[in-house]
């Protein structure tokens, strides 16, 4: 889809606070894609890097970029997926295996690492900036026209495979976000009334 991002803002302008109803109707209705219905095209390079764009500008107490971003597409990420489907039937766990199905067809992954920093902002603040930079992604693709999905799966937690991954020390995976075009809609699914999970305090 043709871009149309308005330029980076200068540090220190200005923000003015504005009225957007397109974006109370896209948040009323948006739903998250299964990734196994997430076919090519995924998004291009040029709206990959938007996407990315519009990730950084999440609630992030201390200005520390907790988090960075690990992109696999095409034969990167059909090889990360061959490394952890060996990783699972080297230990039998053929149900592990078949999971990555979710992995193997979107034709898009992106990969949302937080990596709290030592500061005096609380790593579980951290924590939710990069679930931010999750929700960000997943929202950006859908506003594209595109279908978004963000798993975690037994590959999020596991040690070897956040080696194949390439994490470091202290790194854990917030979410993948699985990118491509939906081959059919998907279809509304229950929700919270929203009600009664609001309390008002008494004091």
């Amino acid at each position: 889809m043709p871009l149309s991002l308005p330029d980076p803002v200068p540090m220190g302008a200005p923000m003015p606070q504005t009225v957007r109803p397109e974006v109370l109707d896209f948040l009323a209705t948006r739903r998250s894609a299964s990734a196994l219905t997430l076919a090519a095209p995924g998004p291009s390079a040029e709206e990959l890097s938007a996407l990315v764009r519009l990730a950084c500008r999440v609630p992030d107490h201390g200005k520390l970029t907790p988090w960075r971003l690990i992109v696999l597409e095409t034969a990167p990420k059909a090889e990360f997926a061959a490394r952890l489907e060996a990783l699972a039937l080297a230990r039998e766990d053929t149900k592990a295996a078949a999971k990555l199905a979710k992995l193997k067809t979107p034709p898009l992954c992106v990969a949302v690492v937080a990596r709290p920093q030592l500061s005096e902002i609380p790593e579980w603040e951290q924590l939710l900036s990069a679930a931010a930079v999750c929700t960000n992604l997943l929202y950006g693709a859908t506003a594209m026209g595109y279908g978004a999905n963000w798993i975690t799966d037994w590959y999020a937690y596991d040690p070897d495979a956040l080696k194949i991954l390439g994490l470091e020390a202290g790194e854990r995976v917030a979410g993948y976000i699985l990118m491509g075009s939906p081959k059919e809609a998907p279809l509304e699914r229950v929700r919270p009334d929203p009600e009664s999970l609001v309390t008002p305090w008494s004091g």
